[in-house]
């Protein structure tokens, strides 16, 4: 016979078991829609009316406006629509605030971020603070936020990405892209090649602290840092077919960090790396430039092919070195010693392997990066 005693015993297991597996699941977020390609930007009335959407607020940058956004005004007007427009020229909380509390974005039900990587981030977190969807029109490719559910906002007292959702639909018209700056490609190969060190730092934190680990967000992001390598040649050719390539691997890893629930497939001790010149260097860099060299030196840590990621990078054109970064060793070294304490909560190589500034400038030199 069960005693009340054993049944609160059994009850009280049973509880702890259940509150285990809730904790163990969460909720798979994807883009709807995701078109790449060639002039796919006259497709996104088709998009608003598959999609159902009526009242879109296009937020954008001056310049560009004139490269995509006045188009995808005028597409949207003749399909019907009457879209608002909004400017923004910096990426931080009072800009996002700006247009979460404008009156254009009360009567919208979709924000359509149109321009590169600061605009994105704005629309995509002023969307997820006004519960509207939001619609990812990128004009470079410098980083994986065209796809993500995470948006990097200066202001917010963190030097990493803050939560959003990810777009509804993303729409990357690859012969815009194409006709970007070099730069901001080359930028987002380095982004995307660093996936290699933060999916080892994901492992890591597995194995050293039990922390959730999802081999199929993890294979998704792996697998795009290799199709970069891979193809690194083709993208040095700044061609359409290059430009694609990267696309394909930036919505990749922006679904695998939906899969995963977090950030971390995608973001690793180059990221804190990069986060760190962020502070001591701000304007130094770009994003994917400083992942870049900060996962030649990761991957030396981890024991893996540090060699190939500064040749893979070498080919694309993208930096290696502190001094490409425009950045003092001594300061290169600094970033090395102090990443760690960036972000204590994300388990890294940096906590395995706590650097001091002789071996962290023994490491940049070992490296080729000083």
């Amino acid at each position: 016979m069960l005693t009340a005693g054993k049944a609160l015993f059994y009850t009280c297991i049973v509880a702890k078991r259940l509150v285990a597996y809730l904790n163990e699941v969460h909720r798979i977020n994807l883009p709807r829609i995701v078109l790449l390609g060639k002039g796919v930007l006259e497709s996104i009335a088709e998009v608003f009316g598959e999609l159902g959407l009526k009242r879109p607020l296009i937020v954008t940058g001056e310049n560009t406006y004139s490269i995509a956004g006045e188009r995808v005004e005028e597409i949207l007007g003749e399909a019907g629509l009457v879209p608002e427009v909004l400017f923004c020229k910096k990426a931080d909380l009072d800009t996002v605030y700006k247009v979460k509390n404008s009156a254009q974005i009360r009567n919208a039900d979709v924000v359509v971020g149109v321009g590169g990587g600061r605009t994105i981030d704005v629309a995509k977190l002023s969307a997820y603070q006004s519960n509207a969807f939001f619609i990812s029109v990128p004009t470079t490719a410098s980083h994986d936020g065209i796809a993500s559910s995470s948006a990097s906002i200066k202001g917010s007292g963190k030097p990493y990405s803050l939560k959003a959702n990810p777009p509804l639909a993303v729409i990357a018209d690859s012969q815009i892209i194409a006709e970007s700056p070099y730069r901001f490609t080359a930028s987002g190969c380095g982004d995307v090649i660093g996936k290699s060190v933060s999916v080892q730092d994901w492992r890591l934190a597995h194995e050293d602290n039990g922390e959730y680990y999802g081999e199929y967000a993890s294979s998704l992001a792996l697998m795009s840092s290799r199709l970069i390598m891979r193809n690194a040649e083709l993208i040095s050719e700044n061609k359409e077919a290059g430009v694609r390539t990267l696309l394909e691997a930036l919505v990749s890893c922006g679904v695998s960090m939906s899969i995963a629930g977090s950030s971390r497939p995608c973001s690793g001790s180059e990221h804190l790396f990069s986060h760190t010149l962020d502070i001591i260097a701000p304007g130094a860099a770009m994003h994917g430039e400083q992942c870049g060299v900060g996962s030649i030196m990761m991957a030396k840590l981890h024991g893996l092919d540090w060699e190939s990621i500064r040749s893979g990078l070498e080919k694309i054109g993208a930096p290696t070195t502190a001094k490409a970064l425009n950045i003092s060793p001594e300061i290169l070294v600094k970033a090395l010693v102090t990443a760690r304490e960036t972000r204590p909560d994300r388990y890294t190589i940096l906590d395995k392997i706590n650097l001091t500034k002789s071996s962290a400038w023994k490491l940049a030199e070992d490296c080729g990066v000083i």
